[in-house]
């Protein structure tokens, strides 16, 4: 249709650049000038008279006119040839090859599936690192509730040296006695920072999320366009809305990562709500993409 239209232009066009001869014939000899009466004998005058009479030199002007008015016409005709012949890039996109088949197909979902995994795996080391960080608190104030050891190294040393002494203050033996299991409850958490000191998850975390935020956005994007690639159209859906609600959550958590730095509770706390919230969208979109996986083995082929 377009094509239709188009042809009907330039033809249109092209009859418009070519003047009428009598026209030209009457602005020549004056439009309004009545011509006089003649017969048949001064008619060769006539014809002498309007063929000499050009002060404006416009019979050549009316050539060249006439020369590009055919140039026009070939050109005009040549373009309705080639339009006339449509391309095969006109009917059907390009030819995407692997991308467009089953192997590229399968990419975006072996991928986010992977990323899943990966994402419980950050999660892990997130709330190892803030354990790790939180700890120091926790065996702080497991130490003030303790007695004071005099000296001692332990509550077990500072229990033996009160019980040696010839008057035993049995109130503060028996609060070193009660003061054992915390004593123990502060070995157990410190080794257990230390562990976790030497496992490095803040490093982890950081590297991790780095790489999760970056590859979860390329593949959230390469979706959409191997489907674009197969199908020529997009499919609004839970799948896409899970997709791009679980981008804006990436993106929301990693900026609160510069105010965590500065020690800023708020920040810690979004970024938690945030990546707790991007899981559950991953589930969603995980439960709505089965579907589209089934569809898609079922209508490609390989590679």
């Amino acid at each position: 249709m377009i094509r239709q239209i188009l042809l009907v232009t330039l033809a249109t066009g092209a009859a418009g650049f070519t003047a009428p001869v009598s026209t030209t014939l009457s602005a020549r000899c004056g439009a309004h000038a009545p011509l006089p009466a003649f017969d048949s004998d001064n008619h060769d005058e006539l014809r002498t008279i309007e063929s000499s009479f050009d002060p404006l030199n416009l019979s050549s002007d009316h050539e060249s006119t006439s020369n590009n008015n055919n140039g026009r016409a070939a050109a005009i005709a040549a373009a309705a040839m080639a339009m006339s012949h449509p391309l095969s890039a006109s009917a059907a996109g390009p030819d995407w090859g692997i991308f467009e088949g089953r192997t590229g197909s399968l990419l975006h979902p072996v991928a986010m599936a992977s990323m899943a995994l990966f994402s419980l795996s950050t999660a892990l080391l997130g709330f190892q690192w803030r354990r790790q960080r939180t700890m120091g608190d926790e065996i702080s104030a497991l130490k003030r509730t303790m007695p004071k050891l005099n000296g001692a190294s332990s509550i077990e040393e500072a229990l033996a040296v009160a019980q040696g002494e010839e008057e035993v203050d049995a109130g503060y033996v028996s609060s070193l006695r009660a003061a054992l299991p915390i004593e123990a409850q502060v070995a157990e958490l410190t080794r257990e920072r230390k562990e976790l000191a030497s496992a490095g998850p803040r490093d982890k975390h950081f590297n991790q999320g780095s790489l999760l935020l970056f590859t979860g956005i390329a593949f959230a994007i390469e979706g959409p366009l191997n489907t674009y690639a197969r199908a020529g159209k997009l499919f609004p859906g839970p799948h896409l809305y899970a997709g791009a609600g679980l981008v804006v959550l990436w993106a929301l958590a990693a900026s609160m990562v510069p105010a965590m730095q500065k020690g800023n509770d708020a920040a810690r706390t979004v970024h938690i709500g945030a990546n707790l919230a991007g899981m559950g969208l991953f589930v969603w979109q995980i439960t709505s993409g089965i579907p589209i996986l089934f569809k898609v083995i079922e209508f490609t082929k390989w590679p």
